[in-house]
């Protein structure tokens, strides 16, 4: 049975909850407040998913109704979202990059992570806002120093969706190039819809896309990814420790802004992403007043 980890309610308040197919296919939201307060790194330390499907099993979760309620990020705010950078050959091409030989590692603040259909805000002097759908990796125990990959690939947990929103003209101008600066505005990593666990599907060979305002943009798979999700789990470990509910997202394949084929992201625009069997996410882009902060409400038609 495929589980899939969500989270539901208003931003600060959401609940726990999991989403599993009954005898006849049809799928049903079940709470997990039973089990846990949320979807964090303690419950995906403590065998949370297979204590999720042993409820299940035994009847113990109440079902419940999604209906009208906001999906949020799958995983409670991790304590470290860590980005591999080129992680795709053809966006190395694109980026005027060549291939690594070793992962291109940087941080993204945890306040940047959003749910994945919240309305998103285009920071105020912003004229190059890309769009980077990546498949995000979910920490399920503490990693460091491992000695193998499948150590590594026993680390984690779970997948889901993620865009890795950049400013290019913060990011890549001058020598030594500021990608914090460019990858760390407010709302900058919708994560989701849902978390679904590593032992529930085959990350190596998913179809990634992006589509703005109906036009496809990038369309490839994990299977083109430079380094597999294990060996990036397995080299980061080598550097700084992993937690649990911690999250990776691990680079975005052709098709982006920056190449010069598409505009930037402008207000109005709509930009969906989908990874098979992760779900898909959509965010309209509105314009952030200078005076606002990272808490600011988005235009009353784009919440409606």
């Amino acid at each position: 049975m495929t589980l899939k980890f969500a989270r539901l309610g208003t931003a600060g308040n959401e609940q726990p909850a999991v989403i599993a197919q009954d005898a006849s296919g049809a799928e049903k939201y079940f709470s997990l407040t039973p089990l846990t307060n949320d979807i964090d790194g303690h419950f995906l330390a403590a065998d949370g998913v297979e204590r999720t499907r042993e409820a299940l099993n035994k009847g113990e979760l109440p079902e419940i109704s999604p209906e009208g309620l906001r999906i949020g990020a799958p995983v409670a705010r991790p304590g470290a979202v860590v980005a591999i950078g080129l992680n795709y050959t053809a966006h190395a091409a694109e980026s005027g990059a060549t291939p690594p030989e070793v992962p291109v590692v940087f941080l993204k603040p945890s306040n940047t992570v959003a749910g994945p259909f919240d309305a998103a805000p285009i920071p105020p002097s912003s004229e190059k806002y890309d769009w980077e759908v990546e498949l995000a990796i979910v920490i399920g125990r503490e990693a460091s120093y491992l000695s193998s990959l499948e150590e590594a690939d026993a680390c984690i947990a779970g997948y889901a969706v993620a865009n890795d929103l950049s400013e290019r003209e913060y990011q890549i101008p001058g020598a030594a190039g500021q990608w914090t600066k460019g990858k760390s505005l407010p709302g900058s990593t919708p994560l989701g819809p849902w978390l679904v666990p590593a032992s529930d599907i085959d990350a190596g060979s998913l179809r990634l896309q992006t589509v703005v305002n109906g036009e496809p943009r990038q369309d490839s798979t994990t299977a083109d990814m430079i380094f597999d999700p294990a060996t990036i789990v397995h080299h980061l470990s080598q550097y700084m420790v992993l937690e649990p509910g911690d999250v990776i997202i691990t680079g975005t394949p052709e098709g982006v802004a920056l190449s010069g084929r598409f505009p930037f992201i402008q207000p109005g625009d709509v930009v969906e992403l989908e990874i098979e069997g992760l779900g898909r996410q959509r965010q309209e882009y509105y314009r952030a007043q200078a005076a606002s902060r990272s808490g600011a409400t988005a235009p009353a038609h784009i919440n409606a």
